[in-house]
């Protein structure tokens, strides 16, 4: 049985082709097609030639194929032929009236889907398939909390999840999965090259053969299909029911085009720093879309997200061809390489490659149902087309009866409470039953093909990987649905306010004149990627303590990505450079805390580097600030213990003390601690309470006063006398007064010692009894 289905894509002036066939001495000759030019489909499709063949396949004759155009006076010019050797892969068996091609089995009679299910694993062959698939049983999935801050969720958090990417899927998964082939579509096996209705045979041009090592070029397509089935022997038997009973329209049918270009990667570079300027370019017949102003610079990894849309006729317009050029600022441009797509064989797949299908049906966010029939209706198209009768859908629309099988929506969705509300906000359940039984098919499921490019200088090279997706609507079936926003992720304007209060306990690296340690102690922060942000506190002369006060803001903006926990820094590599080059790094204050020194460099004391979506906790008093443990951030939760992290982006500020550090032989150690305040804010929020840089004005947001210091930061030149005053009074109050206290002592025992001697003669001797005496008269 042959099913010929058209001619394309034919040079020349071809005015009514037609094609032979021919088996051995068996000939077959279809009606030509009056206008290829607007249908190139012949107007009879389907054929029946009954063959004698040997039972051995090796000796199965090869069917050759000959199209002849209708010229006047019957000439009959040969424009292309072909020869099909082997048709073991055309071999197929009868089969039941009614049932899908390639499904021999008969049907379950059981009336629910646990019968069906249950009499399958249970009777029958294990290898031989069945025509009906059994429904996923039902997974139990356990709530987590969400710790996250609830976004608004977008496509690419599905590209990401799909890639395994956790971090910039945020670890969620909105439960649609997207199935991302690194092939061709064409080439998935279970989908068989997409042409399960029909296969695409090259023709060739006639005449003699091409050279050895010349492959030949095709000069057009013929679309058709062989099937091969035994006839019975009994000449009295009825013959076996024919193939090729449900076919769709052979007229040319006005569609809708979507194509939409995610990304390409491993692209050859084009220009002289070893990249590439790469944009898109998609063509369909005779439309071009693609801007050359819309290239991404600098790079072999492009990011797209673009969806051009085209509107064409299939088959005339069948070839889609998506190109890859590469941006030069004196055109032409160069071509990277290309990849052409039949949009024909994806339209009249009976796997419905025309558009997948979601794992869910939603009317809202960006995996909403965008065909143009909602699933029940498409079911119902989708079981005429396979020889089914119209699915019987229950009042309720939670069991739907499909042949002689009923599917129940409870044997495909979970069960558990919050699925059940989320399925509730998904659509009516006659629909998503409907999907549900669509998708146990095997049908095409919402997908990203990953293409090889190739340049038409060198075809056998590849070029490159373009991964993308086709939707196709026909303009018969009515609109359909809003188009999927792939939108690269834009970055937002953030402004980091960082108050620098106090550190404490510093190492002090210098001597003063009087042999005393100290430490001249200033603070340097910038974000990391943006050193030209480098800011600096004012100094915090003559700590003698490590103590330093400043009331210093830092202000920092930054474009970040919050989907992905990026910065985004676009910046040009060179001078000379004509673009920017995108970096995206994550979000991480560093401040470093120095010695001040002039005749020398200046002392490295310690370091503190933040990140601001996995902030440590800080320390509410300077004695509870101890050294941060090395290892992955563990995120704050409810009831944890110990260590945890905060994200900044969610807090939005926060305040405290953190630990400074120091490589010293290898090993970290504490070496200070800083004393901050961290806010965050949006463009719009920056605006509207704008704050000045240190303490310049508007200060504003907190205002900051001049920081009290100790007199004895004061400069020595500046104040001698003064600071002579501190130092000897406050550093050495103790020792002054123990000494003066020894030197009176001492000067107690000197003025003993020597007066010691005289005072003892003085008792020994005692002059002034003997004066005494000589002064008294003797009486008369």
């Amino acid at each position: 049985q042959v099913l010929a289905w058209g001619l394309r894509g034919l040079r020349g002036a071809v005015r009514a082709p037609r094609l032979e066939l021919r088996c051995g001495t068996h000939t077959l000759l279809t009606p030509p097609i009056a206008e290829p030019s607007t249908n190139p489909n012949f107007p009879i499709n389907t054929f029946v030639l009954p063959l004698e063949l040997p039972e051995q396949p090796e000796l199965v004759p090869p069917v050759r194929l000959r199209v002849l155009d209708t010229r006047c006076f019957g000439q009959r010019p040969e424009l292309g032929w072909a020869c099909i050797r082997g048709l073991r892969h055309c071999c197929c068996q009868s089969r039941g009236q009614g049932l899908p091609p390639g499904h021999t089995a008969t049907l379950p009679a059981s009336g629910c889907c646990q019968g069906w299910a249950r009499e399958r694993g249970t009777g029958g062959s294990p290898d031989q398939p069945s025509p009906w698939p059994c429904a996923p049983q039902a997974a139990e999935e356990e709530d987590e909390e969400d710790e996250e801050e609830e976004e608004e969720e977008d496509w690419w958090g599905q590209f990401y999840a799909a890639m395994g990417d956790k971090t910039k899927s945020r670890g969620r998964s909105s439960g649609d999965e997207l199935k991302i082939y690194s092939c061709e579509l064409e080439a998935v096996p279970e989908f068989q090259g997409l042409q399960d209705f029909c296969q695409t045979f090259p023709l060739f041009q006639p005449g003699a053969p091409p050279e050895p090592g010349d492959e030949p070029v095709p000069v057009g397509e013929f679309k058709g299909l062989f099937c091969l089935y035994p006839l019975p022997q009994d000449p009295a038997a009825p013959p076996p029911p024919r193939h090729f009973q449900q076919l769709p329209p052979s007229q040319p049918q006005r569609c809708l085009v979507r194509v939409y270009v995610i990304r390409a990667f491993d692209l050859p570079p084009r220009d002289s720093n070893g990249l590439c300027d790469p944009y898109v370019r998609v063509s369909l017949g005779s439309k071009s879309l693609g801007s050359r102003d819309q290239y991404v610079p600098n790079t072999l990894e492009p990011v797209f997200g673009r969806m051009f849309e085209l509107m064409g006729t299939i088959p005339l317009e069948k070839d889609l061809r998506v190109s890859l050029m590469d941006y030069d600022l004196v055109p032409p441009d160069q071509e990277i390489g290309t990849t052409t797509i039949d949009l024909e064989n994806r339209l009249l797949s009976r796997f419905r490659a025309h558009c997948g299908l979601p794992a869910l049906y939603c009317t809202t966010g960006p995996g909403r149902w965008r065909e143009q029939l909602p699933p029940s209706q498409a079911l119902e198209l989708w079981a005429r087309a396979q020889g089914l009768a119209a699915p019987q859908f229950s009042a309720e629309g939670t069991a739907v009866t499909l042949g002689d099988a009923t599917f129940l929506l409870s044997r495909f969705e979970p069960a558990s409470p919050r699925q059940r509300q989320r399925q509730r906000q998904q659509g009516h359940p006659r629909e998503r039953l409907a999907l549900h039984v669509l998708r146990a098919w095997h049908l095409v499921p919402q997908h990203l093909e990953t293409r090889t490019l190739h340049c038409s200088t060198r075809p056998a090279l590849a070029q490159g990987k373009l991964q993308l997706w086709v939707d196709i609507f026909p303009a018969s079936l009515g609109p359909p649905g809003p188009p999927v926003d792939i939108t690269p992720r834009q970055p937002q304007r953030h402004e980091l306010r960082c108050v620098v209060w106090n550190t404490r306990d510093m190492d002090l690296r210098d001597i003063n004149l009087l042999g005393q340690r100290m430490s001249d102690i200033y603070v340097t922060g910038w974000l990391d990627g943006l050193q030209e942000q480098r800011q600096r506190t004012d100094v915090h002369y003559r700590s003698l303590d490590g103590h330093g006060s400043f009331n210093w803001r830092f202000v920092f903006p930054f474009e970040y990505l919050r989907a992905e926990q990026l910065c985004v820094l676009p910046r040009k590599e060179h001078f000379w450079s004509l673009d920017e080059t995108v970096l995206k790094v994550p979000p991480k204050l560093i401040l470093q805390v120095w010695d001040n020194d002039k005749f020398s460099a200046d002392d490295f004391l310690g370091v503190l580097e933040l990140e601001l979506t996995a902030l440590p906790q800080p320390a509410l008093r300077p004695r509870d600030c101890t050294l941060i443990p090395e290892g992955p951030p563990k995120r704050l939760s409810r009831g944890s213990q110990g260590p945890s992290h905060l994200s900044l982006f969610r807090q939005r500020r926060v305040r405290g003390w953190w630990p400074c550090t120091v490589q010293d032989g290898g090993r970290r150690r504490l070496s200070g601690k800083l004393e901050l305040s961290l806010e965050l804010l949006t463009a719009k929020e920056a605006e509207e309470r704008p704050a000045g840089r240190g303490r310049d004005e508007p200060n504003m947001y907190p205002t900051l006063a001049a920081p009290v210091r100790a007199e004895g930061s004061l400069r020595w030149l500046q104040a001698p006398l003064r600071e002579l005053h501190v130092v000897v009074c406050r550093r050495y109050r103790g020792r002054a007064v123990l000494g003066l206290t020894l030197l009176l002592l001492l000067a107690l025992l000197l003025t003993f010692v020597y007066s010691a001697p005289g005072y003892l003669a003085m008792k020994l001797v005692n002059p002034l009894q003997s004066l005494q005496r000589a002064g008294e008269k003797p009486p008369t």
